[in-house]
């Protein structure tokens, strides 16, 4: 069966790199006339890094990324409120990895040329629309540059893995609103540095309406004895609507935010140096959607942030449509039928993204920083007198279980079975319910 993947991020790659190692013609259709490694960094949780191992790239994987050693949260005087290992550091099997995303995009973009053949993956083809028949799936492409038609391909499936703004996720749902606005805009760029506290550590300051995230991303830079620091920088502007539209690429001056952070001089970090230091930042209003009732329609379903977009919170885009692809290829291959094989990919992804999505929403394991801003806005002499460990504990714990990546019972599937949790297995880690 040929297998349509409209979008070739890292989820729709992952997704083809599966799908082809279980014998399916897979092809790949991307909007942009060319891949190039755009963007900044990310974090792989340990879940989708077992997942690119086992499809053969855990040494390439290394090569470009740094190896997570902790996740430190602190309040906006730098203290800090709780630290935890990540990563093998935590005693995971597989490593949590800061890396570049046009870095990642690349080489599995590669790898996919390298492994299905050049002629499988098409850019410059934009999803114009597609139609359904009881045999398979016809989509139509335009140049997006020039509107003009740029072919049709014919596929047993058609698996929507566009983005946020995604076409195939527009034909099911045509009166579904533009993304929702959370009130909030992200700065993000990189800044070579010294590097902080382990070198290998990612650290989170402030709290809701004003924070501060930063990681090293750059092995290269590593061996110099450098950091390549990924950095963002999150404002509260209120408002209903988003003020800029939600591009990766939008460049933007330091002065729309850099002045509320130019006291933000810890012993461990200074902020406003890192701030000044990078050559370009991007902004991006902070949106998501709220979940759908349905992916799977037919012959078409929807993948990663077409399915389910959500805040960049607990390091969960691109790993969620990581384990989005090892579902979809489980179902697959365990289904003969493939609109049986979608359902069945819903049925297993659906309600834990959903959930995920408003957990997110409100901060998800962030929330330890917002407590204590409300508890103790003017610092702590013992974080345990504001915040008990065991409520800590229990924050961090439950969103390792909502997003999928309890240790225990991660290394306790090895290297074969699916390791996002099916909603049945969600149910006893969640004492309380989450709301939007």
């Amino acid at each position: 069966m040929t297998i349509l993947i409209i979008g070739a991020g890292p989820g729709g790659l992952t997704a083809a790199l599966h799908l082809h190692r279980l014998g399916f013609d897979v092809r790949v259709f991307e909007s942009v006339p060319a891949i190039r490694p755009l963007g900044v960094g990310l974090n792989l949780l340990p879940h989708a890094v077992r997942e690119l191992t086992l499809l053969g790239l855990a040494g390439e994987l290394a090569a470009i990324s740094i190896p997570t050693a902790e996740l430190a949260y602190h309040n906006k005087h730098g203290q800090l409120i709780w630290r935890e290992p990540r990563g093998l550091a935590a005693g995971y099997n597989w490593p949590q990895f800061s890396v570049h995303r046009g870095r990642l995009q690349m080489l599995l973009f590669d790898t996919v040329v390298k492994t299905l053949g050049p002629d499988k993956v098409r850019t410059g083809m934009h999803l114009d629309s597609f139609a359904q028949d009881a045999d398979g799936v016809t989509a139509r492409f335009i140049d997006r540059l020039t509107g003009q038609p740029a072919g049709e391909a014919r596929g047993g499936i058609l698996v929507g893995a566009d983005g946020i703004h995604s076409v195939v996720r527009r034909m099911f749902y045509p009166d579904e609103a533009a993304p929702a606005f959370s009130g909030r805009i992200l700065w993000r760029a990189t800044t070579e540095a010294a590097p902080f506290l382990t070198g290998r550590s990612m650290i989170m300051a402030g709290h809701a309406n004003q924070k501060f995230v930063a990681y090293p991303i750059c092995p290269d830079a590593a061996a110099r004895g450098r950091s390549l620091v990924n950095w963002i920088a999150e404002l509260q502007v209120g408002g209903d609507k988003a003020p800029i539209p939600r591009d990766w690429n939008r460049l933007a001056e330091k002065s729309r935010f850099a002045p509320a952070f130019k006291d933000w001089r810890f012993d461990w970090l200074d902020v406003p140096a890192l701030i000044e230091g990078a050559e370009a930042v991007y902004e991006f209003p902070l949106v998501d959607r709220n979940p759908v009732p349905r992916w799977s329609f037919d012959r078409v379903t929807l993948f990663g942030d077409a399915a389910h977009p959500m805040f960049p919170v607990g390091s969960n885009g691109a790993s969620q449509a990581i384990l989005d692809a090892a579902a979809l290829a489980e179902a697959l291959v365990t289904h003969a039928d493939p609109v049986a094989a979608l359902k069945s990919y819903e049925s297993r992804r659906l309600e834990p993204t959903a959930l995920l999505v408003k957990t997110n929403r409100q901060h998800g394991p962030e929330v330890v920083m917002q407590l204590a801003e409300e508890r103790a806005p003017q610092g702590f002499a013992d974080i345990a007198a504001v915040i008990p460990r065991a409520e800590l504990e229990e924050i961090a714990n439950r969103y390792k279980a909502i997003a999928g990546f309890d240790r225990d019972r991660l290394n306790a599937k090895g290297e074969s079975g699916p390791v996002y949790a099916p909603p049945s297995e969600l149910a006893p880690v969640l004492d309380t319910p989450v709301t939007t």
